[in-house]
């Protein structure tokens, strides 16, 4: 088992981690930008190295840097987190050359799941569900009017290089194509240095559901069931949920065997998610891989009462892998409480929090770096925090997220709170009625 572990990361994900690691008897150190100095990740960590300023490429994505910090605590580890450096195969790559273990996939894997046109014909010949499309890049604007016409409107376009909706867009009619492949190879360029595109039929109604799995060194791997990520908007999630109301339990084994399989084509290893777009008629058809864990990796948590971190660094130490297939047993949702304005188109409200009481009780769990007085700084993603409720069943996990919510108190910055809170009453989602499209016609009382 290794000694020291750096955490390349922020925020309550590196909280998360470093409580796993303090559990597990391992040293941890913590990385920080002159932005966040009084993290809280900063102050519980047992040793903390400074990397930079506070622009991500100064720091949270300076491999220079972090290396650095790594070398000089003796760290035997480095574990990612989510974004930043969490799916880059060069970073990776640099870690194993070091002689320091990456907490996640090999290099080959995240390029392997990393690039979407590779990623779907690997699922294609793993006998995986994909959306149909166009195989490889788009040429140009004459390319895409033709593949469009083969595929059937509505079509979308993607950058191959893409994430959080960059280099997207949807397409109707052909007289919107050639503005609409622009838009998105211009967008997708700026976004990733990477302006190809590719092209899928639009699932119209679509369900976001992910398969949580995990696979060691050995060719094992087993699923943990599903998410729910359907609340989410222009692509960002804002609730999630363990199981989805929309799953009936062939689709769940369908589903789960669709992820194994996934898993065994690229041998994965360490803990990651099959995300799926499930259509009205429980058609399911691969959309990614994500090859670290996900903000959302809590609701699985609490359904099944297993800790993921956990697993992963014990995957990354070569132990074999100690789950199975899992059914959830409990009912979980969560809520992302981020730094923003609903009222306001959601726009972001950075700034210091001068008042702070979290909620607590029966079923609830708050994964949080904030407190009173901390400052949220305008260079990260705005997230304060998630809250999580389980209980026996959905309308019970609900109720227990109702109150919980009612019982935040954020005051300083604008927050997302009354948008749950109003989301929780919501009749349609309270029945389980709802896709990707939701929010669009949600209206703020």
């Amino acid at each position: 088992m290794f000694k020291k572990i750096l955490i390349a990361n922020r925020g309550e994900i590196a909280l998360r981690v470093i409580r796993t690691c303090k559990e597990m008897g391992i040293k941890t150190v913590a990385v920080y930008s002159t932005a966040d100095k009084d993290s809280l990740h900063v102050k519980f960590a047992d040793e903390a190295v400074c990397i930079g300023k506070p622009a991500s490429v100064d720091s949270y994505l300076n491999m220079a840097h972090i290396m650095a910090a790594a070398e000089i605590t003796n760290a035997d580890a480095v574990h990612p987190g989510y974004g930043f450096l969490a799916e880059n195969a060069k970073f990776a790559k640099i870690c194993g050359d070091h002689g320091i273990k990456f907490i996640g996939p090999t290099p080959d894997m995240i390029n392997a799941m990393g690039d979407k046109i590779t990623a779907k014909q690997t699922m294609i010949n793993a006998g995986v569900p994909v959306v149909p499309g166009v195989e490889g890049l788009l040429e140009g604007v004459e390319h895409a009017k033709n593949a469009a016409k083969e595929i059937g409107y509505p079509v979308i376009l993607k950058a191959t290089a893409g994430g959080g909706g960059k280099g997207m867009r949807v397409v109707w009619e052909e007289d919107e194509i050639e503005k609409a492949f622009e838009t998105a190879r211009t967008e997708a360029a700026a976004a990733f240095k990477n302006d190809g595109i590719y092209m899928e039929k639009f699932v119209e109604e679509p369900r976001h559901i992910e398969i949580q799995v995990v696979g060691d060194q050995y060719g094992q791997a087993c699923h943990l069931s599903e998410r729910d990520c359907s609340i989410q908007r222009r692509h960002q999630k804002l609730v999630e949920e363990s199981p989805s109301p929309f799953m009936t339990p062939e689709l769940r084994e369908k589903m789960g065997d669709a992820a194994i399989k996934a898993c065994h084509a690229i041998s994965y290893e360490g803990v990651g998610t099959i995300e799926f777009l499930v259509d009205k008629h429980r058609n399911f058809y691969f959309m990614e891989m994500n090859t670290r864990i996900q903000v959302e990796h809590c609701v699985t948590e609490e359904v099944i009462n297993y800790d993921l971190i956990k697993e992963q660094i014990k995957i990354a130490a070569g132990d074999k892998l100690s789950g199975k297939n899992y059914i959830p047993a409990m009912h979980a949702i969560e809520c992302r409480i981020n730094a923003e304005d609903p009222y306001n188109d959601f726009r972001p409200s950075p700034g210091k929090i001068t008042v702070l009481h979290q909620p607590g009780g029966h079923g609830v769990r708050v994964d949080s770096h904030a407190y009173a007085g901390y400052v949220i700084p305008p260079y990260y993603d705005s997230m304060i925090g998630k809250l999580i409720a389980v209980a026996q069943t959905r309308q019970e996990a609900i109720d227990t997220m109702s109150r919980a919510l009612s019982e935040y108190v954020i005051e300083g910055v604008k927050t997302t709170i009354p948008f749950h809170q109003q989301l929780m009453k919501n009749e349609d989602f309270r029945k389980g009625n709802f896709n990707t499209k939701f929010l669009e016609t949600f209206k703020m009382q």
